[in-house]
């Protein structure tokens, strides 16, 4: 599939978020077994390209309670993953999750839009209420990106997750519907 045939499912300034191909697998594979790329995430196994494709071939079983899209530059480069995951469609909570496989594009406010993007998505779109997380507390780069999307502490779980032979304190965070900061998200939003 060439990058014009890709659907842009939300367009922003510098990234778009777009469906996951099947042939985003050999990357997702890659990312997922960089141990610098998922040192803040809970993944401790291997996973093999096959596992992606047949996780990827899956997503659409999920609906509506688990939306998850690649991250894409406007160049057409796939960098990352962003999901909306376990959706209460009673309470209009759902959990993010996001993770920056590329990593010469940390650091650069990819992540910032992408979060940017979603929660407008979710709130404005799927009309839900509130948006949680949870982050280890040591990602000081993560925690910055939320903070800059109106997310706010909401307790931490200490010593919560094993990884890399310690024990990591679990951030949880949230924003709201009604948080004026997620009015900055429409900077990111292409016009």
């Amino acid at each position: 599939m060439s990058r014009r045939d890709k659907v842009v499912f939300l367009a922003g300034n510098k990234i778009n978020l777009r469906p996951l191909l099947k042939s985003d697998a050999g990357k997702l594979s890659r990312w997922i077994n960089d141990p610098e790329v998922t040192q803040y995430l809970s993944v401790y196994l291997p996973m093999y390209e096959k596992e992606e494709i047949d996780w990827i071939e899956n997503l659409s079983k999920c609906k509506p309670n688990d939306i998850v899209l690649g991250i894409e530059t406007i160049a057409g480069i796939l960098i990352g993953t962003i999901g909306l995951h376990g959706t209460n469609w009673k309470d209009r909570a759902t959990n993010l999750g996001i993770s920056i496989g590329e990593k010469k594009y940390w650091g650069k406010c990819c992540g910032t839009e992408a979060v940017s993007l979603i929660i407008g998505y979710a709130f404005e779109t799927l009309n839900l209420h509130k948006v949680c997380l949870s982050v280890f507390g040591h990602n000081e780069r993560a925690i910055r990106c939320y903070k800059r999307c109106g997310f706010k502490t909401e307790g931490c779980r200490k010593k919560q997750i094993f990884k890399n032979g310690r024990y990591a304190d679990e951030i949880l965070m949230a924003v709201f519907k009604v948080n004026k900061k997620t009015e900055r998200r429409s900077k990111w939003i292409k016009q």
